[in-house]
C-alpha cells in the first residue's frame, strides 16, 4: 500500500491539480540524475530535477502479484544531461530510475510512485525513449551455481581470490591503431606470449571509452604490436594514443588455473564430475567398471 503525505493526497481531490511526473535516475558508477516533465527545474528528496530535457512519461499498468510491468519514458539527448555517447557505451546499463509524483507549485510535496530498472533503449536522431522494467523482472533472470566441470568464477574475482592486479597478468598499454570495431592493435604487451590475453578483459584508462571495458576473444603477436580480437563490437571506437590495462584471461579449466595461475587449490569448477557421454554411456564386456576415476 502506498502511503500519500497527506498535503498532496488532499491537493489530488481538488478538482484541478497541478501534479507531473519526475524520475531520479541513479547509474552503477553512483553518478544520479534528475528529469521532469515539468516546464522549471524543480528540487526535492536532495536531488534537483531538471526540464531541460523535454521527458514524458507513457501510462503503465499494475497489478497484483510478481508478474512484470513495464513503462516507457522518451526525452533528449543532451549534453548536460545524457549524451548520445554514454548511451551507447552502456554507462546508464543497470540504472535505477525512481518515478514521482509531485505537486509543481509546491515540490515538497510529492510521493515515490516505482522504483524500476533501465531496460531497452531505441533511439531516432536527437530522441530517445527508454523502457523502464519493474524489479520483478530480475526474477526472469538465472541465479545460482552451475555445476560443471570447468570454473564459474570469473579470473580475479572473490570466488577465485587470484591476485591478478599486477604483471605478469595485468600490463598497461597504448592503442597503436584501430583495425575495426572489433580489432585493437596495442603496444606495451611485450614478453607475453600469444594468447596470453586470449579470455581476458582491456580496460580504457583514457580518452572517449574511459571507464569501459571489453571482453577479448584473441590475442596475436605482429610487428607493431598486439592484436587484440574482441568479442563483441565497440559501440564507439578509441583512438590511437588511448591508455589501457590489459588482464589475462582463463579458460576456466583446471589445467590452466593450475600450470598458469598456480591457483587449482581455489578451483571453483568440478573437474572430475561425469560427463554427459558418461551419463549416456551403458555397460559392456569391452567397459572396465572397477571405480578407478573417470578423469585421471
Amino acid at each position: 500500500m502506498r502511503n500519500i503525505p497527506e498535503a498532496l493526497a488532499t491537493h489530488l481531490e481538488q478538482t484541478s491539480t497541478t501534479t507531473c511526473h519526475a524520475w531520479r535516475l541513479t547509474r552503477t558508477d553512483g553518478l544520479v540524475l534528475g528529469f521532469t516533465e515539468h516546464d522549471h527545474d524543480l528540487e526535492f528528496a536532495g536531488t534537483v530535477f531538471s526540464a531541460a530535457t523535454g521527458f514524458r512519461a507513457s501510462e503503465v499498468e499494475s497489478g497484483l502479484g510478481l508478474e512484470a510491468d513495464a513503462a516507457t519514458v522518451a526525452g533528449a539527448f543532451s549534453d548536460a544531461s545524457i549524451s548520445a555517447d554514454d548511451l551507447a557505451l552502456g554507462r546508464y546499463d543497470g540504472a535505477r530510475v525512481e518515478t514521482f509524483l509531485v505537486n509543481w507549485q509546491s515540490p515538497g510535496d510529492h510521493v515515490l510512485l516505482s522504483t524500476r530498472e533501465l531496460g531497452e533503449v531505441r533511439t531516432a536522431g536527437q530522441a530517445f525513449t527508454v523502457e523502464l522494467r519493474s524489479l520483478a523482472a530480475s526474477l526472469d533472470q538465472p541465479h545460482g551455481r552451475l555445476y560443471g566441470r570447468r570454473c564459474d568464477a570469473d579470473l580475479g574475482d572473490a570466488s577465485c581470490g587470484k591476485d591478478i592486479s599486477a604483471a605478469p597478468f595485468t600490463l598497461s598499454g597504448t592503442v597503436v591503431a584501430v583495425s575495426d570495431e572489433m580489432t585493437l592493435i596495442v603496444s606495451g604487451l611485450d614478453g607475453r606470449p600469444a594468447g596470453w590475453f586470449d579470455q581476458g578483459r582491456i580496460r580504457f584508462v583514457t580518452g572517449l571509452l574511459a571507464g569501459l571495458s571489453a571482453d577479448i576473444s584473441s590475442h596475436a603477436i605482429e610487428p607493431g604490436g598486439a592484436r587484440l580480437g574482441l568479442w563483441s563490437p565497440l559501440a564507439r571506437l578509441p583512438a590511437p594514443g588511448d591508455q589501457v590495462s590489459v588482464t589475462a584471461g582463463c579458460d576456466k579449466s583446471f589445467e590452466t588455473c593450475s600450470a598458469r595461475f598456480g591457483n587449482g587449490f581455489n578451483f571453483q569448477g568440478f573437474p572430475y564430475l561425469p560427463g554427459s557421454d558418461f551419463a549416456y554411456g551403458y555397460a559392456d564386456a569391452d567397459t572396465v567398471h572397477d571405480g578407478r576415476p573417470i578423469v585421471p
